[in-house]
């Protein structure tokens, strides 16, 4: 649990920052899919509802 600690405390104090790829509202789902499989992204892809 160690690593937990670790991640959680980075992203605390704004270490540790996510690399957002690209945002997608929900009616876009499928766009998102393929956006997933073409494997283009450099970071997480988000969905929002």
């Amino acid at each position: 649990m160690r690593s937990k600690a670790f991640i959680l405390d980075g992203l605390e104090a704004e270490v540790l920052r996510p690399v957002i790829a690209r945002t997608f509202p929900f009616e876009q789902i499928v766009e998102a899919h393929r956006y997933l499989e073409s494997n283009e992204q450099l970071g997480k892809v988000i969905v929002t509802l």
